[in-house]
């Protein structure tokens, strides 16, 4: 599972412009924490930047996956994360590890001297404060009979000690990030309204990848 630490959006003073990191395929959600192994220049900069001032990056992926572009049109919803901790290798190259701290809406891209690209963050039209009542909506016994079946049909490994441990939010956002679920489907859980949204979808998305394996005829 991925690991959660909690959102800390209201400790940090959000800034109007954000460093981004574009990484197709990526998910990254308040609370949770994601590695990153930094190596080309432009984003080696950017993480140099980013230290020396509010530690802040912003991870969106691209609109489509022309993985020659060089600087791809960007999805219109991101998440943000805080550097947590930092190791250089002999080469050069980081080692990251951010922390999901809010959700942001590109407003527009920032015209810049840096290598790296920088956007316009609008922090006010996404929430990712849990609403009163949130972990009720979740169905935990559905999402946790639909994970084994899925984790059973792709034959995936779970810690499940963990995941009964686990707070609703905190198994909702890991198996969202951990799952290898399309670049699509990723945005799409980033942009759920809400908790009971993102596990709705979770287990939608696990039912349709399970189902033409459970349809498919035996052959005896």
């Amino acid at each position: 599972m991925a690991d959660h630490e909690g959102g800390n959006s209201k400790s940090l003073e959000l800034p109007e412009n954000l460093p981004v990191f574009p990484l197709a395929g990526a998910l990254l959600l308040p609370g949770c924490r994601m590695p990153l192994r930094i190596f080309e220049p432009r984003y080696l900069q950017m993480v140099e930047d980013a230290i020396a001032s509010n530690r802040l990056i912003g991870i969106v992926q691209p609109l489509t996956d022309d993985d020659d572009a060089f600087e791809p049109e960007l999805q219109q919803v991101g998440c943000a994360g805080r550097i947590a901790s930092l190791k250089q290798s002999e080469g050069g190259e980081y080692a990251i590890s951010l922390v999901g701290v809010s959700r942001f809406e590109i407003v527009s891209e920032v015209r810049s001297d840096k290598l790296y690209r920088v956007i316009e963050a609008n922090w006010a039209g996404l929430t990712d404060t849990p609403r009163e009542g949130d972990s009720a909506r979740v169905d935990r016994e559905e999402l946790v009979a639909n994970l084994r079946t899925y984790f059973d049909t792709h034959g995936l490994e779970a810690n499940w000690r963990a995941i009964e441990t686990s707070g609703d939010e905190e198994l909702v956002n890991s198996l969202a990030m951990v799952c290898p679920f399309e670049p699509t489907e990723k945005q799409a859980l980033l942009e759920a309204p809400d908790l009971e949204g993102r596990s709705r979808l979770v287990i939608a998305l696990m039912n349709m990848s399970v189902l033409p394996e459970q349809a498919s005829p035996r052959i005896h």
